[in-house]
Parts: C-alpha cells; sequence; structure tokens
C-alpha cells in the first residue's frame, strides 16, 4: 500500500471512531497490544492528524484512555482530550452506586455517558462529617465498567441527587478542616451545580 492510500486508511478509521462502538473497540484493543514506544508512536500521529478529520477529541482519545495504565501517558492523552462537552442531561443519564466499608467509610461511582459505550467514571471513598479520603476517575468501556467497580464492598444502585448530597458534605466537611479536596473532583464540578432540585423530580417521578 503507497503512502497516499495508507495515510487515507488511517484518517477513515479515525472518522469511523466517532459513530461506530466497533471501531472504537478495536482502537482500545489494537493501543492495548502495543509497547510504550507504539503508544508513544500513536499518540504522535493523532496530535499530527486529528486536525485533518471531523471527529471530537474524546472519540479520538477515549478508547485510549480506557486502556492506559501508564500514568505521565495518561496525562498526555487528558492533557490531549481537553474539556469534556457538558450539558444538561449529563447528570439524567448518569448512573450512582453506593455502599460502606466495614470502617464505615462510605463508597460510590458515578458513571456518565461520553459518547457511544464510552462512560466517565468517578470513584470517591470518603466520610461526610470528616472528608473524602480518595478519588479517581478515568474513561471506561460501558462493558467493563463492572470489572472497574470492584469494591471491597458491594456497591448498590442509588438516586444520583442522594448520592452527591452525600459527597458534597464530604466536600464541606474537608474545607472546614482546612484540607483541599481531591483534584479530581473538580472534573465533576457540573454534578454540583446548582439545579441539583431538578434531580429530585427526576427521580420522584
Amino acid at each position: 500500500m503507497d503512502t497516499s492510500r495508507a495515510i487515507g486508511a488511517w484518517r477513515s478509521w479515525l472518522t469511523a471512531l466517532a459513530t461506530d462502538a466497533e471501531a472504537a473497540l478495536a482502537a482500545a484493543m489494537t493501543y492495548a497490544s502495543l509497547g510504550g514506544d507504539g503508544r508513544d508512536a500513536w499518540l504522535d500521529a493523532l496530535e499530527r492528524d486529528r486536525g485533518t478529520v471531523e471527529v471530537p477529541l474524546i472519540a479520538l482519545y477515549a478508547p485510549l484512555l480506557a486502556v492506559e495504565a501508564d500514568e505521565p501517558r495518561r496525562a498526555r492523552i487528558v492533557q490531549a482530550m481537553g474539556s469534556l462537552p457538558r450539558g444538561p442531561l449529563d447528570r439524567a443519564r448518569s448512573l450512582a452506586l453506593t455502599g460502606t466499608t466495614r470502617s464505615g467509610d462510605r463508597v460510590c461511582a458515578v458513571a456518565t455517558p461520553l459518547y457511544l459505550d464510552f462512560v466517565e467514571l468517578l470513584v470517591c471513598r470518603y466520610d461526610p462529617d470528616c472528608g473524602v479520603f480518595s478519588a479517581h476517575h478515568e474513561a471506561q468501556v460501558a462493558a467493563s465498567v463492572a470489572s472497574a467497580l470492584e469494591q471491597p464492598v458491594a456497591l448498590e444502585p442509588a438516586p444520583l441527587r442522594d448520592v452527591i448530597e452525600d459527597l458534597a458534605h464530604a466536600v464541606v466537611a474537608d474545607r472546614r478542616s482546612g484540607r483541599v479536596p481531591p483534584d479530581t473532583l473538580a472534573r465533576f464540578s457540573h454534578l454540583f451545580g446548582p439545579d441539583l432540585e431538578e434531580d429530585r423530580a427526576l427521580h420522584e417521578q
């Protein structure tokens, strides 16, 4: 295959990532099979060619982030992906789960749809009266969310409004004690918006 045809095939595949879940999964699996040099080369190619296709950045990078474990490379992907678009349906379409550890700490998980079969996952361990002990997020293929939610406690579905209010109390407890809540929570500030009361109506219908 000559260079021009190879470039055309690559760009056609990138375009498919915006609408084809199988292409997104194939991208994740192919990227996961590569070594460090291969993954760096993939990211270099995306930086070079992403402006030549009309595809949301999240479609290009979320499949890679879902399988990348190297922190520097994850940081590079997150920076390249940029701010994720937020809309009024984000909270209405989010799934919340919660549970309690034997020591009394609470664990919650919130999965927010990104595109196709991908969700953005927030997992926190906290005490409403003491603060947030840990928080992390990652992009996940929906089918793999269950494995990502393997926690030392069983998590059960819960109204998003209740989980967010509970977590908000922990954030306030941190601030009252002079502690800064985990930076990860800033990425999910849209969940703590002033329209929280609208979620009450959604879940009570």
